[in-house]
């Protein structure tokens, strides 16, 4: 087995003694029942998001702490979610948390106020994003993508914004457009994800495939006159982009006069200090990011080229050149100082380099149980993201994505769940930092007896 280093988590919740810790969930306890029960008839399907765990599965969390959640009823399990990607360094850590009760207790909220904490964060974000010159805050990813299409549209003087098919950019009309087609799509013509768009939206969103430089080209030379940014996730889900595909994105937008926007809201210190661009060496002229940036907490924030983001400034209010941005707890302070703390442990010598180590011998690791008990499945992702896809050859793109065998991924994934490995079906994966062989090696033994069980 991969020797994948020993878990640095504060506080897991992981007593050797514990026959859960190996993945096994045990009863649920009165009072997890009641609150289970209560949100199923509060919230929408039970669900508090956009995602839920099957039925039968679902749990209360009572806490975090490093790699490991743990529900009302005392059962451990093993999260992989982290936040959906913003937990880099575990759950509760005591840096973070203490930077969050420093802040707290001189103030939590200063409307479009300029703070320490946000004024320190955005120093960093200059210092450590390549394409940034001016910062904008924001609450969410998805505000920070709509924010960057709307720049886009409003320096330019243009309405189109060309996306990558399966390629998500949050909850907004403008982004859900085909991210979950049921079949490949009509280029350049979107789909939408939802009701309640209103009909005509989409016309303004083209779509491209992803990984396909030429069909990329085509569709922007076609709608030069129109478009006014591409923006792509530089690893699309858990695709990677294949060798020149970003670096290319760059060649069309310069050879055509159109804004390169990366969508780096997961990618922004989850790669490299840098995000993306660092790791991939393409530097765009907007970027949007979210999730790591804010610690955990509500924080998010468009980089980039000052003649584009300064569109955004307050003093342009009433005029059409204005790309309005505003919010409640844009710029929160008590996120930004989450935000600092977190950034502050990135930027230890070697970080990245384990960090990354560690997810390629995961995913190593596990694509070798699957090799050997002969499934048709295929490990994917990049750095310390990771995924598995039931198809014979990793996908390079979404068309081929729902290539795979669905009803047997959802399958295998609901014994993984099961066995106290805390994923939600369909959706890509992450190791933290703090995951180590205490994680790692239960984790082996739940892939090897799912992929037995499912035969």
């Amino acid at each position: 087995m991969a020797q994948l280093g020993e878990a640095t988590s504060p506080g897991a919740p992981r007593p050797a003694s514990d026959a859960r810790v190996v993945g096994r969930r045990g009863p649920v306890g009165e009072r997890e029942r009641e609150h289970l029960e209560a949100a199923s008839r509060l919230f929408p399907g039970g669900a508090v998001a956009g995602y839920a765990l099957p039925e039968g599965e679902r749990f209360v969390v009572k806490r975090g702490a490093g790699a490991w959640l743990e529900d009302l009823s005392g059962n451990r399990y093993i999260d992989y979610v982290c936040g959906a990607g913003a937990l880099i360094l575990g759950h509760a850590h005591p840096k973070v948390t203490e930077a969050i009760a420093s802040q707290a207790a001189l103030g939590t909220h200063f409307f479009a106020g300029v703070s320490e904490p946000n004024v320190a964060l955005a120093r960093v974000l200059k210092e450590a994003i390549p394409c940034a010159e001016r910062v904008v805050y924001a609450t969410t990813g998805s505000e920070a993508t709509f924010y960057a299409m709307r720049m886009a549209r409003t320096y330019m003087g243009r309405s189109h914004i060309l996306k990558f098919e399966g390629g998500y950019h949050g909850n907004h009309d403008y982004a859900l457009q085909s991210t979950t087609p049921k079949a490949r799509s009509n280029y350049p013509q979107s789909q939408p994800d939802t009701g309640g768009i209103v009909p005509g939206v989409g016309d303004s969103v083209l779509i491209a495939p992803y990984n396909d430089l030429e069909v990329t080209r085509r569709i922007v030379a076609e709608h030069r006159d129109e478009i006014a940014g591409i923006m792509v996730e530089p690893i699309q889900r858990s695709i990677t982009p294949k060798p020149g595909f970003l670096r290319g994105l760059r060649t069309i937008a310069d050879d055509f006069g159109v804004l390169l926007i990366f969508d780096e809201v997961v990618t922004g210190f989850r790669l490299a200090y840098g995000g993306a661009q660092e790791y991939f060496g393409v530097t765009p002229d907007l970027a949007s990011y979210g999730k790591i940036m804010g610690g955990g907490l509500g924080l998010s924030a468009v980089a980039g080229r000052a003649d584009v983001i300064d569109h955004s400034n307050p003093a342009r209010k009433g005029d059409p050149s204005l790309a309005y941005v505003n919010g409640t707890i844009h710029g929160n302070p008590l996120a930004a100082a989450a935000g600092l703390a977190t950034i502050e442990q990135l930027c230890a010598p070697g970080f990245y380099e384990a960090l990354n180590a560690k997810g390629a011998a995961f995913r190593k690791e596990i694509a070798g149980v699957l090799r050997r008990h002969g499934m048709r499945a295929s490990v994917m992702g990049d750095g310390s993201i990771w995924h598995v896809a039931f198809t014979d050859t990793v996908p390079t793109s979404y068309a081929e994505m729902i290539e795979a065998d669905r009803a047997r991924q959802t399958a295998f994934e609901r014994l993984l769940i099961r066995k106290g490995i805390h994923i939600f079906p369909g959706v890509r994966r992450f190791v933290s930092a703090v995951h180590g062989d205490a994680e790692f090696e239960p984790t082996f033994r739940a892939f090897d007896e799912a992929c037995r069980e499912l035969g």
